[in-house]
């Protein structure tokens, strides 16, 4: 967390987190072959890329293990058989929603386990279960994170209260989740000043997960960077939900820390990313998805309005009004 950074700093403290299998799983289900993981392994590794998320630790009670891939449910050994002996460098990550992991009975101990990051997704209502969940990652051995998502909905002084109590808590870092592509770069950093305060007043590191809705994924993302946000979310191609993410090819060229490496990502792109979008996976920037970024709305009508092949956007855009 330097201070005065500029976009010719160079800050070691920044950690590169690709999210491509957790937040492009979501694109299908989750379903990719071992061959695409491993490469994706690989080129995490070639690229100087920090800390590598697998997916979901869902409870299998809930989600039918049939309906998704295994990347639903990081299952430990389903990892290590992909990673092995883990390479020196590269992290492993897994992401735990609040209500939709059993994780008492699913989250071993970290000296048994691959994984090192566990990042736990609550929204500011279920803060409390967010942090029982962290003390049991953290006494299990495990870096933790709780991502704050739809933090944009948010009243000013719930954020102030989520942000005390999670300063208050055992959890190693905090992450900016705009989840809906809403937040403009002058609206971050006002929220980011909050995030950074509470960094600083109880020893935190702050991360941003940014979506595309309204193009301004990677804009937002260095803009934090500047504002002394050290973790940063970036999958392959921008691959996520609805209009997806920053992308790791943009982030890497952006950052000025000679570790990382373009040149294994675009190869990545090229031979695996580019097949499964010509293959009919859907994400990416379209004109629903900036209504619903505009307008501080879930994407879920615009994932809706594409999976229909609809083009009516003026008709569309008076749907939303209507709804709210």
């Amino acid at each position: 967390m330097e201070e005065n950074r500029t976009i010719l700093s160079y800050c070691p403290s920044i950690k590169v987190v690709d999210a491509t299998i957790r937040d492009g799983g979501l694109c299908n289900d989750f379903r990719f072959s071992d061959e695409w993981v491993e490469k994706l392994y690989e080129t995490n590794v070639a690229a100087g890329v920090d800390y590598m998320e697998f997916g979901y630790k869902a409870d299998k009670d809930i989600f039918d293990e049939s309906k998704f891939g295994k990347w639903k449910f990081c299952k430990d050994d389903d990892i290590r058989a992909i990673v092995g002996e883990k390479k020196e460098g590269l992290k492993i990550a897994c992401m735990a929603d609040v209500g939709r992991c059993n994780y008492k009975r699913d989250i071993i101990a970290r000296k048994d386990s691959p994984i090192d990051l566990y990042r736990i997704a609550t929204y500011i209502n279920t803060i409390p279960a967010a942090i029982a969940m962290a003390e049991h990652c953290k006494l299990l051995g495990y870096e933790t994170s709780i991502n704050l998502m739809a933090v944009s909905t948010a009243k000013d002084r719930d954020v102030d209260l989520a942000l005390e109590l999670l300063g208050q808590s055992c959890v190693d870092g905090i992450y900016v989740v705009d989840s809906y592509g809403s937040i403009y770069p002058e609206d971050l950093r006002r929220l980011v000043a909050k995030y950074m305060e509470t960094a600083k007043k109880y020893d935190k590191f702050i991360g941003i997960h940014a979506h595309n809705n309204q193009q301004l994924a990677f804009a937002n993302t260095i803009e934090a960077t500047a504002l002394g946000v050290d973790y940063l979310d970036a999958t392959m191609l921008g691959m996520g939900r609805g209009a997806g993410n920053c992308s790791m090819e943009l982030l890497l060229g952006f950052l000025k820390n000679p570790k990382y490496n373009i040149a294994p990502v675009l190869k990545f792109v090229e031979k695996y990313v580019l097949p499964l979008r010509e293959a009919g996976v859907k994400w990416g920037y379209d004109v629903q998805y900036a209504l619903t970024g505009r307008l501080n709305r879930h994407p879920g009508a615009a994932i809706d309005f594409t999976k229909e092949n609809r083009k009516d956007y003026a008709d569309f855009y008076q749907e939303l009004l209507d709804r709210f």
